[in-house]
């Protein structure tokens, strides 16, 4: 059953929302998520300039602006069309409560059972699920997956290695722990396909995945994720389509968590989380070009750590196997017996020690009642940083 039934429009709105709204809703909201611009409108309007095939010109500029006028006005309209919909179900399934008064619990509208039952088969729209008011959390039963005592083990040590899974409580680990299946990838298997609907996200216990992307109709890999590391979970994060084409590059294991468990165990503290650290990084100069999924991974390889005045977080002459960036606080440098560098929030440092596989050239000490450094491995530096190691390598005012 669609979406749409039980709302109160007539057939031909119905087919018309269906067949003409919500193909354009789902395929520019999944762009809108993925890019998640600090300007929605804008980016929905250029979108859909884009879509519509018009390109501005200096003959045109006239014809363009009353074409973004309109555009307006019909984003207004898509957006006065969501909010009826989910008007209409609130006053009908209000109008079913007032009439069951006398029951102990309220039923949902039998127009809406069918569409909530085959969530599990098949998932809705984008746009219904972004959106819609009949995207509610149900009674949740935690799935149990037998294992063995060696399987658990194995699987909690992976989920402590990810960011997303290693804060958990003890309590929620056990039932994520329980719930995940594990999964076995010969070298060539496709896990998952870039613009499909998603239902489970999987961490890396050994092995390697490639990640590709469609771009200029030619497949790139864009990322290689390895132990420890997540992957498909931005449809369940953001409610989107698959946002690259996942390949095993080795025989690999995996641990797969389905959506439900994720929503109501890991996905409110993941979802802070990096929205959290995303938003510090867009300050941090180093980092602020790039773009929002690389950003977000970025994100997750952070590690916070705490330290107090007079604390030293690196030492003069020792190996380095970490890079940093300030959150909170101020630290300065020492190279000697002198004083070389001050660091503030914002900055970083840590990355000569490993662009050159050379001990830190000096120490870093706090000097604010308390400082919060975010912390990042070699292995995850060397990945995600990459890009930008040739910039790193200019910063000679850089001493650590």
């Amino acid at each position: 059953m669609s979406v749409v039934d039980g709302l109160p429009f007539a057939e031909d709105k119905k087919k018309y929302i269906l067949d003409v709204l919500d193909p354009i809703l789902e395929e520019m909201v999944s762009d809108v998520l993925t890019e998640m611009p600090k300007v929605p409108l804008d980016f929905m309007i250029a979108w859909l300039t884009k879509r519509s095939g018009l390109a501005p010109s200096a003959s045109s500029q006239k014809s363009l602006m009353q074409r973004n006028l309109q555009l307006k006005q019909e984003l207004k309209q898509l957006t006065g069309s969501l909010e009826e919909a989910g008007q209409a179900i609130d006053t009908h399934e209000a109008h079913e409560s007032e009439e069951e008064e006398d029951d102990d619990c309220e039923e949902i509208p039998e127009s809406f059972k069918k569409s909530e039952e085959s969530m599990g088969k098949a998932r809705q729209s984008v746009s219904a699920e972004a959106y819609g008011t009949w995207n509610q959390k149900k009674a949740y039963t935690p799935p149990v997956i037998a294992k063995t005592d060696e399987q658990k083990d194995r699987l909690k040590k992976t989920l402590l290695k990810s960011f997303m899974f290693s804060a958990l409580e003890p309590k929620d680990m056990e039932i994520i722990t329980m719930a995940m299946k594990e999964c076995n990838f010969a070298e060539g298997l496709k896990v998952i396909t870039e613009g499909e609907d998603g239902d489970f996200l999987f961490v890396i216990e050994s092995g390697a995945l490639n990640c590709t992307k469609n771009i200029g109709g030619e497949d790139k890999v864009v990322k290689t994720v390895n132990t420890g590391d997540v992957f498909g979970e931005l449809a369940l994060l953001y409610n989107c389509p698959r946002a690259a084409t996942v390949v095993a590059k080795e025989a690999s294991v995996c641990w797969q968590l389905d959506r439900e468990s994720f929503n109501h165990i890991v996905k409110d503290a993941a979802v802070a989380r990096r929205n959290k650290y995303d938003q510090f990084l867009q300050s941090v100069t180093l980092i602020s070009s790039i773009d929002a999924y690389e950003r977000s991974q970025i994100a997750d390889a952070l590690v916070p750590e705490v330290y107090n005045k007079g604390d030293t977080i690196v030492n003069q002459d020792e190996p380095g196997d970490k890079f940093y960036i300030i959150e909170e606080g101020s630290l300065y440098a020492n190279k000697g017996d002198k004083r070389v560098m001050d660091y503030k929030v914002g900055d970083y440092f840590g990355e000569l020690a490993l662009l050159k596989n050379q001990p830190r050239a000096c120490s870093i000490i706090v000097e604010s009642d308390t400082c919060k450094v975010l912390s990042m491995t070699r292995n995850s530096f060397n990945k995600m940083l990459g890009p930008l190691q040739g910039l790193l390598s200019r910063q000679v005012m850089n001493y650590a």
